[in-house]
């Protein structure tokens, strides 16, 4: 299966490629629009010419800095994505020997899995839960338990980045989104 986050088909297709890039726009997932924080590793690729963790994680913090904060910017906050992204890597090379999708193919269960996605930096259990939801829902990565592992990111719907397959999808997660945050508001005030 193909992901289709970002709108842009080369951006899209080294999220499908590459399971480092999938988990890097999944970690640069916050306080950014989705499909923007998703196009990250291909500007990442563009400008650093790899995506090899080792080499993320080996690079020199204030190069690896300046590539992240060259406009367009891989992030609303590039300077701490860029050494959260470092710090990403560094774990994917120290436990996973460099290769991000061991993260998910030696996972024993649902419940496994999501245990070694809290563990990334930036990830709480909500964004580990929705990426354990995405590889189930579109990339058919269904260890025993995902659904009770990932609660309502298992069901039916448009609540997050697990759900978006095409522009459509993306617009109904937005309004979902916006729904919540007004009902929030409301029920607060």
């Amino acid at each position: 299966m193909a992901i289709h986050i970002t709108g842009l088909d080369d951006a899209d297709q080294i999220l499908t490629d590459d399971p480092f890039a999938l988990l890097m726009g999944m970690m640069l997932d916050q306080q950014y629009p989705m499909e923007h924080a998703f196009r990250g590793p291909a500007k990442v690729l563009d400008r650093f010419g790899t995506l090899d963790p080792r080499r993320i994680a080996e690079a020199d913090p204030v190069e690896f800095a300046a590539l992240c904060t060259t406009p367009p910017a891989v992030h609303r906050f590039p300077g701490s994505m860029a050494s959260r992204l470092q710090t990403l890597a560094a774990l994917v090379v120290e436990k996973y020997d460099g290769r991000a999708e061991r993260l998910w193919t030696e996972a024993a269960t649902g419940k496994d899995l999501l245990a070694r996605m809290m563990e990334l930096p930036g990830f709480g259990k909500q964004k580990a839960q929705i990426f354990v939801a995405l590889l189930a829902k579109q990339l058919g990565v269904r260890p025993e338990g995902w659904e009770a592992a990932v609660g309502a990111y298992a069901e039916p719907g448009f609540r997050s980045v697990a759900d978006v397959v095409d522009p459509e999808s993306l617009q109904k997660v937005r309004d979902f989104k916006k729904q919540k945050k007004a009902a929030a508001r409301a029920q607060a005030g």
